[in-house]
């Protein structure tokens, strides 16, 4: 059978028998991968601890039926320890894979794959703060996907903004003609702040007041629930720590 290699960063990961596990990862070249690790929960294994979540490992795979093969896995990231150490850290980085998981596919997802390794190496090392970092990677992972909330112009009929009316079932900002009755009011600071977050400019993420950045979290987190359609299990367990 084909034989391929590639860097993959793990998603999530499932017991399979007694000693193997299916493991979901995204990897650089070849988009989602579902492969089977073999005798990965025995003490003995060489690679078991190199195939859990939030770890980046360059891979040998042969092609199976339905289930591709793990032959060989080097760890490229070893984020998990410093990630599972900590609650908040943990909780973000659960959600990132679990955005990850449904917004990708078996198609090559370069970018998606580099943005999730980013953002897991950011969390790992304490770049910044844990919500922000998730806030920031779901952003911009959603742009990637098509996906970008509008925080200009009016979501609805294109009206140049800035707007100050933020609603998540239209998309982004809109203007006063388009905004239902009972459309939340969003102040010039949480909508510059959503537009940092989308942009990845930390200096001013990381210098936003906690009202500010409390009030943007929740508005990614309805933007997130209408866009995937039902919210992340992982996000209902985060905090808004900063």
């Amino acid at each position: 059978m084909p034989t391929y290699r590639d860097e993959a960063v793990v998603l999530r990961t499932h017991k399979l028998g007694e000693a193997d596990r299916i493991v979901t990862m995204l990897s650089r070249e070849h988009g989602k991968v579902r492969a089977v690790a073999k005798g990965v929960r025995r003490t003995s294994s060489k690679f078991g601890a190199r195939l859990e979540p939030f770890m980046v490992a360059d891979v040998q795979l042969y092609e199976g039926r339905s289930l591709d093969i793990v032959q060989q896995a080097e760890s490229l990231g070893s984020y998990g320890a410093e990630i599972a150490a900590d609650y908040e850290r943990y909780t973000a980085a659960s959600a990132m894979v679990e955005s990850a998981d449904r917004l990708t596919h078996d198609e090559p997802a370069p970018n998606q794959y580099f943005l999730l390794v980013g953002a897991l190496r950011s969390l790992s090392r304490g770049e910044h703060s844990p919500r922000p970092t998730l806030d920031s990677y779901l952003l911009r992972s959603l742009s990637l996907a098509g996906w970008a909330p509008a925080l200009e112009d009016c979501a609805r009929c294109g009206r140049p903004g800035p707007h100050d009316m933020f609603l998540a079932q239209l998309g982004g900002t809109v203007c006063a003609a388009c905004a239902p009755p009972g459309t939340p009011r969003v102040s010039a600071t949480v909508l510059g702040l959503l537009r940092a977050l989308l942009a990845g400019d930390w200096e001013a993420v990381d210098a936003a007041v906690e009202r500010d950045a409390t009030q943007a979290s929740g508005l990614v987190s309805a933007y997130v629930q209408f866009t995937m359609e039902r919210g992340l299990r992982a996000l209902s367990q985060t905090r808004g720590s900063r």
